[in-house]
């Protein structure tokens, strides 16, 4: 099993290795090299999923590692950890991927740097396969890091566009935030333990080497990690503006798999979340999770209707995890992966026959505004069908993948606030009910907009047609694997995935560790899950249906003038529509300050820091002039003017060396006198 998750792993990176280098020299710029070795990795996934499937445990896991660093006293070790949910996160990354590969086909053909973009497609799919299966906290972050960058490439594909190369350094710079709460976090976690191996750190908690505050600490800095790249608020600023990327890379990269490697981080180190932890993480994702919906409801571009609906179902799986819910938060991170794939993939049809219609008579606006559309359900009737599937999928109707995961993740919370003395916890679960109805409302709001009613630009509308089996084909594809019976198996209940494989295979971390912890969120009764996931799920149902008859209502029926509704309501229309200002507030406040800050620094570096060192200079070149008059005019005038008096006197007395004898007695005389004299007085 090991071999095969390291197959599954490298595939991908021989294929970007062969792209970069030899792609434009192949024939079809080599796009069969990432296709057929992302597909051998879906391939050998199956296989994998086969195996743990059939042996049917929960508990299952092995691992290899080998040293990796040794210096000393200092080692760190990589290897694979291969668990249930790695299993099943491998299936999920490779089959969106390679459905992606496919689409991408069509979807990007004619492009010029078409190699180039299947290279960053290959090397993003390693980067977050090794993140899946490394066993190593500091191994993930470094494919943390890879998935970023591959990212930040492909938001900004087309950077001759200002847009896009703005939106890929907003992403960047916006995770790199997140990123050092996470790398602090690691640092938290290295110091108290001493190891990054993901069962060394299982160990060391159960232990009580990272224990109370910094435990609490720990969780909440990881967390950080997570609130970057999946997108949760304060930092889903960059997710919306993502979209600027090619349509295949939002359906891949910003829907289906890197956004959710914040969830599977959050899987992944449940055991270390406190509760004091839990109850932050919980917070954070259910306000997102409504908050993003709300945004959601009055956008016009396609694809930003669907980014601020990954950001709100992101919230959805986050506030699971807060609440304890591990298994249905990553059952929703699987579902979801498929239905908003198909979503992304579906918008990317549509934006592609529109993109098309406007090239033939000769329009200029945006081919991603459903304003432009309405009735292309005749023009693209695989499109349309596939695309209602994944909203009543998105929307949690029953039948569908979305109603089992996310009525199990409603449950949950509500079982949460149920179980808790404190009645503040309702919040959660109000949350997520209003979140869902406004889900159900915005997505058959978009399906109205954009395929039913009459077309808002017939001269566009006559153009249109149906997008190439390499696109749709995909879709079809995923619209089945939307559907209850792909997680309800064994059972063929379409309203409960309780007696289901993922249910039995994707066990909750209801570890020794978690209960040394004390988590009060494992001391749900059975009663308490029960009646919560009964009233859970009607009470969804009732609010999802009610979200799309109140769409067709506004939209269809036309029982409500949605102009005058908008004006009525401009105020909370204008928030909606504007995201808040939330970006606003940013440049304001955090852009600017950190411009006005460099200013500042710029000002001090100029003005004291060259003021001193040129005032330093200045004083050092003034005084050493000076000392060099003093050392030329005094100190060597003493010295020459002692040399000078020396030799004078020399001069003087050496008058006195005549050579006659005579004088010498006279003078010898003259000193004897004067003795003499001097003695008598």
């Amino acid at each position: 099993m090991i071999t095969l998750a390291l197959y599954i792993w490298l595939l991908p990176l021989v294929a970007f290795v062969i792209q970069i280098f030899l792609g434009k020299r192949l024939p079809r710029k080599g796009d069969f090299i990432s296709v057929t070795a992302i597909g051998i990795s879906f391939i050998l996934s199956i296989i994998l999923f086969i195996r743990i499937l059939t042996s049917y445990d929960p508990h299952f896991f092995v691992t290899k590692s080998i040293p990796w660093i040794d210096v000393g006293s200092f080692r760190i070790d990589m290897g694979i950890y291969l668990d249930n949910l790695a299993v099943v996160m491998l299936m999920v990354v490779t089959t969106v991927s390679f459905l992606v590969h496919i689409y991408s086909i069509g979807y990007m053909h004619g492009d010029p740097r078409y190699n180039r973009f299947f290279a960053y497609l290959s090397l993003f799919s390693f980067s977050m396969l090794g993140l899946v299966v490394l066993d190593n906290l500091f191994g993930i972050f470094i494919m943390w890091e890879l998935v970023g960058i591959c990212s930040y490439l492909l938001i900004g594909y087309y950077f001759e566009k200002d847009s896009a190369a703005n939106a890929g350094k907003k992403a960047f710079i916006t995770n790199r935030v997140g990123d050092f709460g996470f790398l602090l976090g690691l640092l938290i976690v290295f110091t108290s333990i001493g190891s990054f191996n993901l069962n060394d750190v299982l160990k060391g908690v159960a232990e009580g080497q990272l224990s109370g505050g910094l435990l609490t600490a720990a969780g909440a800095l990881l967390f950080c990690g997570a609130i970057g790249k999946s997108a949760q608020f304060p930092l889903h600023v960059w997710l919306p503006d993502a979209m600027e990327g090619p349509t295949p890379v939002s359906a891949l990269i910003h829907a289906a798999t890197m956004v959710a490697a914040g969830v599977y981080l959050m899987a992944r180190i449940s055991f270390m979340l406190s509760f004091d932890a839990m109850l932050v993480v919980a917070y954070i994702g259910g306000f997102t999770a409504l908050f993003a919906a709300t945004i959601a409801i009055t956008q016009n571009d396609i694809k930003r209707v669907l980014a601020y609906s990954t950001i709100s179902q992101l919230g959805y799986m986050i506030m699971a995890m807060g609440v304890g819910s591990y298994t249905a938060g990553f059952f929703h991170l699987t579902t979801h992966a498929m239905f908003k794939a198909g979503l992304f993939l579906g918008s990317g049809s549509v934006i592609h026959a529109m993109h098309h219609a406007m090239d033939k008579t000769g329009v200029h606006d945006d081919p991603n505004d459903i304003r432009l559309m309405g009735g292309l359900k005749n023009k693209m009737p695989a499109t349309y069908y596939t695309f209602l599937i994944f909203t009543l999928a998105l929307s949690g109707i029953p039948f569908f993948s979305g109603f089992l995961s996310k009525d199990a993740i409603l449950g949950g919370t509500l079982a949460f606030a149920m179980s808790q003395s404190n009645p503040v916890h309702y919040i959660l679960p109000f949350f997520g009910f209003t979140a869902a109805l406004i889900t159900a409302f915005y997505m058959f709001r978009l399906v109205i907009k954009t395929f039913l009613g009459e077309p808002q630009r017939p001269d566009l509308y006559e153009h249109v047609h149906e997008s190439p089996k390499v696109m749709t084909v995909p879709l079809m594809v995923l619209a089945s694997l939307s559907i209850f019976i792909v997680y309800t198996l064994p059972s063929l209940n379409p309203l409960s995935a309780v007696h289901g494989w993922f249910e039995h295979l994707i066990a909750k971390p209801e570890s020794a560790v978690s209960m040394q912890l004390g988590h009060p969120v494992l001391e749900i009764s059975e009663h308490t899950a029960h009646a919560a996931h009964i009233n859970g799920m009607i009470i969804s149902i009732i609010l999802a249906i009610s979200g799309i008859l109140l769409a067709f209502a506004l939209y269809f029926w036309k029982k409500v003038d949605v102009e005058k509704l908008t004006e009525k309501i401009k105020l909370l229309y204008d928030l909606s529509y504007h995201k808040y200002y939330i970006d606003e507030i940013y440049n304001a406040t955090v852009v600017n300050g950190l411009l006005l800050w460099n200013n500042f620094l710029a000002w001090f570096d100029a003005t004291i820091i060259d003021g001193i060192v040129n005032g330093s200079a200045f004083l050092t070149r003034n005084f050493s002039a000076f000392t060099g008059f003093f050392d030329l005019g005094f100190i060597d005038g003493i010295v020459n003017g002692v040399a000078d008096i020396t030799q004078g006197m020399g001069q003087r007395l050496r008058k006195i060396q005549t050579g006659q004898v005579q004088y010498y007695i006279v003078g010898a005389l003259a000193g004897v006198i004067l003795i003499i004299i001097g003695s008598l007085m």
